[in-house]
């Protein structure tokens, strides 16, 4: 399989698949905390946990340290495979290296817009791009503009995790070291 660069790159190639525990406090929204929690219960972290191990087929391990949920075999390509093999069994159809450009509601489904001039007519549609932190994995911003150009609100982005990049990459060798930091409000 071809493509999930993002999930190829998390956890340091490991890929975090989930927390262990799940606390809506920890999300970070400029929308109603009210919406963060209703999300959270829609697909409670059990069902998801169990979504990844039975219906995907990866088993999961705890990171204990991290509080995190690794593929047993601490490989983010094992992730990508197994979702990409369970969605082809359920029928997607996958379209690899193409660029879209636009995406447009039809009288009953949507229109993906290729940068080729080509479309590809669709029931549903899911935008999952990412935010904007790694470009190089399609997190170009591009579903931002798309659904602000279908009417939808949205707010601006600031930075939440950013890799420090410098060259020549002097500290190279920590790349995938995940500190665990405690933030504390100052008095001053």
């Amino acid at each position: 399989m071809d493509g999930g660069r993002k999930i190829l790159i998390s956890g340091g190639g490991r890929c975090n698949v989930l927390p262990s525990q799940l606390d809506a406090r920890r999300f970070v929204t400029d929308s109603s905390p009210n919406s963060v929690r209703n999300i959270l219960k829609r697909w409670p972290l059990a069902d998801q946990r169990r979504f990844f191990e039975e219906e995907v087929g990866i088993p999961l391990a705890l990171e204990e340290e991290s509080g995190k949920l690794f593929p047993v075999e601490n490989r983010a390509r094992a992730v990508r495979d197994g979702l990409g093999a369970l969605a082809r069994a359920r029928g997607v159809e996958m379209v690899m290296h193409r660029h879209v450009t636009g995406v447009e509601p039809l009288p009953n489904g949507w229109r993906v817009i290729m940068a080729d001039g080509e479309t590809l007519d669709g029931d549903a549609l899911v935008l999952a791009t990412g935010g904007l932190s790694v470009p190089l994995t399609g997190s170009d911003g591009f579903a931002y503009d798309a659904l602000r150009a279908l009417g939808h609100t949205i707010h601006p982005t600031y930075p939440a995790l950013t890799p420090l990049t410098m060259a020549p990459p002097a500290f190279a060798d920590l790349a995938g070291i995940s500190p665990v930091v405690t933030i504390r409000a100052s008095s001053a």
